[in-house]
């Protein structure tokens, strides 16, 4: 197996820790990105990556941890479209473009102020596309634990979120506090984007969100297998992006790896187009024998 494993892949400590965070990640995105596709809340999703961009930046001009930033700037834009008025379809682009705009002004000027401090090279790189290799054990037990914390409030949400995201009008007629599930489900899609970004950053980020959940409604039909197969192709596409960026650092004799990020998006495209395909070559069979 040495043509995919390089010598050396599992006893690096910094690949194992990049695996576990990757694949924590990979699930908390993948559940929450299901219900976040469900409800056709993928812009908003994006802009919360915009604003955990900033988050991140600013967290590089004062010198603490990304991750801090990167979760806490993607709530403060939550809170800011709540605000503003996200649970209202006509309100929703209104709100998502206003928080979108001001934080990529404010992204703009923390990578300034980042780039006169000579002390901060390589920051930007890991605000803007991450940096899998390079996360500590101590951030590893932070990501584990708030994934945990996701995965239990997204379970205690379950039906009335379910039934929210299928029909909110019928849901509200039911007794369902709809604008308290939006609440609850917004600020988890903002903690789950802000631990995306430490994994391919926060520019990518979206794609980990939204790529393996879209995948997977096209070949599930039952939910409990949507979730468990949006989880599974989420995993394959982090370790197998994992691996690869590992990789590539021998096949070239400049010794440059392949960006982790670049390797896992590249990746979950490629699920999304073996599943179109599939999903195509179903139907023609369908009409055939029809």
């Amino acid at each position: 197996m040495h043509w995919l494993f390089e010598p050396g892949l599992w006893s690096n400590v910094a690949v194992r820790t990049g695996m576990g965070v990757g694949v924590a990640v990979a699930v908390v995105s993948a559940l929450v990105g299901l219900f976040t596709v469900m409800r056709s809340q993928s812009f908003a999703g994006h802009a919360l990556a915009d604003v955990a961009m900033a988050g991140g930046a600013g967290a590089g001009v004062l010198g603490v941890s990304p991750l801090a930033g990167f979760v806490l700037g993607s709530l403060a834009g939550a809170g800011a479209m709540e605000a503003i008025g996200v649970e209202r379809v006509r309100q929703r682009d209104v709100a998502t473009g206003v928080v979108l705009g001001a934080a990529t002004g404010l992204s703009a000027l923390f990578l300034y102020l980042i780039t006169l401090n000579s002390s901060s090279t390589g920051s930007t790189q890991l605000i803007l596309f991450g940096s899998l290799f390079s996360v500590s054990n101590s951030t590893f037990l932070v990501v584990l634990a708030l994934s945990v914390l996701v995965v239990v409030a997204l379970a205690s949400l379950g039906r009335p979120l379910l039934f929210a995201s299928l029909s909110p009008d019928a849901a509200k007629a039911r007794g369902v506090a709809v604008s308290r599930v939006t609440l609850s489900f917004t600020l988890l899609v903002a903690v789950t984007v802000g631990l995306s970004s430490i994994v391919i950053g926060a520019v990518l980020s979206t794609a980990l969100l939204i790529g393996p959940p879209a995948a997977a409604l096209r070949l599930g039909r039952r939910m409990s297998t949507t979730l468990f197969v949006a989880s599974m192709l989420g995993v394959v596409a982090v370790l197998l992006g994992v691996v690869l960026s590992y990789d590539s650092f021998y096949w070239w004799s400049s010794h440059r790896a392949l960006p982790v990020s670049f390797c896992v998006v590249v990746l979950i495209v490629f699920e999304l187009l073996l599943v179109s395909l599939y999903r195509a070559m179903s139907r023609r069979r369908e009409r055939v024998v029809v």
